[in-house]
């Protein structure tokens, strides 16, 4: 019995052993955590650009179907209706409120999920309860909407069909982007043309991209494939405000320019 008193005299930690231990855990979580994080924004980003390239494919299906017609990015005959905000109404939480009756709903194999960025938290709270709202991805404006002729000086081109995709080209030209939780409205993403290309100074923001992914966000070009553009300049990233203000000059800014680049382009 002696013996076996022995063997295990002092065998537990003394506090200080307890406490290196607790902060060897707390040094390596701090350094697992942000790894986790950025593990987690890729996987957000993958299927962020994943749910672009199927609205494009979407896109792309009912366009062939209508004889090279692209439906509207605002007006009438919308590819989808509602306007957005942070209210109870159904614009923002049914899917049945409108995305059931978008143009391209059943081309895009009725999945509500790729209507919105996974990265995209924003809510609303409706009879007590915090729901999604439906919907983050917008079509560039330039494609047929009714009211992008006034973002701009004249003879911005205003694409009515697939064949009028031109120049800059598919591949240089955006279809789907994710817009701002406190940006998005209706349908459609407006980059006006003002001062485009040499007049820095008469450029603006008239609505904002998604910066969901690290500064980022999610782009579907005409041509198929998709992209994660990082933005440059912090005017394009404000901090989050359900009050943000659309429309607002932004001269020289990078991101700026680079949207335009990628809108459309002037016929005369």
């Amino acid at each position: 019995m002696k013996t076996f008193s022995r063997r295990f005299q002092g065998g537990g930690f003394t506090l200080i052993e307890l406490l290196v231990v607790i902060a060897i855990i707390a040094i390596l979580a701090g350094m697992l955590l942000p790894a986790l994080s950025r593990a987690k924004a890729k996987a957000q980003g993958i299927g962020c650009l994943n749910n672009g390239r199927q609205m494009l494919l979407a896109w792309r299906q009912y366009v062939d179907d209508y004889q090279d017609k692209v439906p509207q990015s605002f007006g009438p005959n919308a590819w989808v209706q509602g306007d957005l905000d942070f209210s109870a109404k159904a614009d923002n939480w049914d899917v049945n409120h409108d995305l059931t009756k978008s143009l391209l709903w059943s081309y895009c194999g009725n999945s509500a999920g790729i209507w919105r960025c996974p990265a995209d938290k924003s809510t609303v709270r409706v009879n007590g309860k915090v729901l999604p709202r439906v919907r983050s991805i917008a079509m560039n404006a330039w494609f047929d909407s009714t009211d992008v002729a006034g973002f701009g000086p004249a003879g911005f081109r205003i694409y009515k069909k697939m064949s009028d995709v031109a120049d800059p080209g598919p591949s240089m030209t955006w279809l789907f982007l994710d817009e701002r939780e406190d940006s998005i409205n209706d349908g459609e993403m407006v980059v006006g043309m003002w001062g485009y290309p040499d007049q820095p100074a008469q450029w603006k923001i008239v609505d904002y991209p998604a910066s969901y992914h690290n500064g980022a966000g999610g782009f579907a070009f005409v041509d198929g494939h998709s992209d994660i553009k990082k933005w440059q300049d912090a005017r394009t990233m404000p901090p989050l405000s359900k009050g943000l203000s659309l429309n607002v000059a932004s001269a020289n800014n990078r991101d700026v320019f680079w949207l335009m680049e990628r809108s459309t382009r002037k016929i005369y």
